[in-house]
């Protein structure tokens, strides 16, 4: 048996299980929130208090969980008879800032001087990378409370899974401002009389951007990054600390992908970048497989025996003949993009009928990652 055989008998039981941390992540339009939510449940049926939060803004968890909405604060979600619990929530980058910048002040006046500035606002609500740093802050903060066996997190669509990785990081390097620092220290001594310490090119450049943005940016730059001073090295420890709890063994990446080379070739890059990260991959899952034909019913035998039927029985059994052939393919796109690699897991999630939007359609799911007997598919 093969390496991704042997992976493909194996489910995430151990990591529904054991882990403390779950965290999906993924292409966009792989199924990743509908399989953040499904190993909540599993976590929920294996008896663990589970809470599932989503970084990205759209309504697809709260969809999954038959929800109408989800809050900033944990929401209960019916499971039933299951022994545990399940709560879910959305983050909310701009209070989990706020109470980043809370707890880091120096004096609650500073504090308050910070979330008033514009620069701020900006930052902490459209700077590259600060919605994944918020995520990290938030996952902390859950994981310091210590209400919770399972924490899964839904991280939002990317294209890279450098931006997941490398947002502590990138936040505090920005957060040290070595660059703008040299730039504003002027300023910060000398107050209004700053354009007379900076170059001409500099002065320029930020003359332009008040006027363009209607504020006197550098002042507001100045001011920030005033305010600013002695919270660096927070900052720096708290992200050493998330980085600590991602590196944990009880902390582990659950890669999701479609049966397609696009999502897989993104899948095989993010499983090389936790090995060199040093990061734990729990498993790959394999979101809406068409469903493997047994040896006898492969693809050429089932043409052959179409092309000796008469309608309708030739063209049924020519769409299935099809359908084989998709899975075949399937199959081989799997095993060529993730060639080599070792898996704890790789879990193949067949195709269903319809979309979830409840928990009967969850159940089904969770029931193939974490071998939960799985219900009945709704027809």
């Amino acid at each position: 048996m093969s390496g991704l055989d042997q992976a493909r008998a194996s489910t995430l039981e151990a990591a529904v299980r054991d882990a403390h941390v779950l965290v999906t992540t993924g292409a966009g339009g792989v199924g990743k929130t509908t399989t953040a939510a499904a190993l909540g449940l599993a976590g929920a049926q294996a008896g663990r208090r589970v809470l599932v939060m989503t970084i990205d803004p759209a309504r697809r968890l709260a969809q999954a969980m038959g929800l109408p909405e989800l809050g900033s604060s944990p929401q209960a979600v019916d499971v039933g008879d299951a022994p545990g619990s399940l709560e879910a929530m959305m983050l909310d980058m701009q209070s989990t800032f706020d109470a980043l910048i809370d707890r880091h002040a120096t004096t609650p006046e500073r504090a308050r001087a910070i979330k008033a500035n514009r620069i701020y606002k900006t930052l902490s609500s459209s700077l590259s990378g600060t919605q994944e740093y918020m995520a990290m802050e938030k996952l902390h903060e859950l994981h310091e409370l210590g209400e919770y066996d399972l924490l899964v997190i839904d991280t939002p669509p990317t294209r890279s899974a450098l931006d997941f990785l490398d947002a502590p990081q990138r936040m505090t390097s920005f957060l040290e401002g070595r660059l703008l620092n040299l730039l504003l220290k002027p300023a910060m001594a000398t107050g209004k009389s700053y354009l007379r310490f900076v170059n001409a090119g500099a002065t320029a450049f930020m003359r332009v951007a008040g006027r363009v943005t209607g504020m006197d940016l550098l002042e507001d730059l100045a001011d920030f990054f005033g305010n600013f001073e002695g919270m660096y090295e927070g900052f720096k420890e708290r992200a050493d600390a998330v980085l600590r709890l991602l590196r944990d063994p009880s902390s582990q990446f659950v890669v999701v992908a479609a049966p397609m080379p696009p999502p897989l070739r993104e899948a095989r890059f993010f499983v090389d970048r936790l090995q060199q990260e040093g990061l734990h991959l729990g498993g790959v899952v394999v979101n809406r497989v068409h469903p493997h034909v047994p040896g006898e019913l492969e693809q050429p035998a089932l043409a052959a025996l179409a092309d000796e039927l008469d309608p309708p029985a030739h063209d049924a059994v020519a769409l299935l003949a099809d359908l084989a052939g998709l899975a075949a393919r399937e199959r081989r796109d799997v095993d060529a993009a993730l060639y080599g690699r070792r898996l704890p897991a790789l879990v193949e999630v067949p195709l269903l009928s319809r979309d979830v939007h409840e928990l009967t359609g969850l159940r089904v799911i969770a029931g193939h990652l974490g071998q939960v007997a799985p219900a009945p598919e709704a027809t």
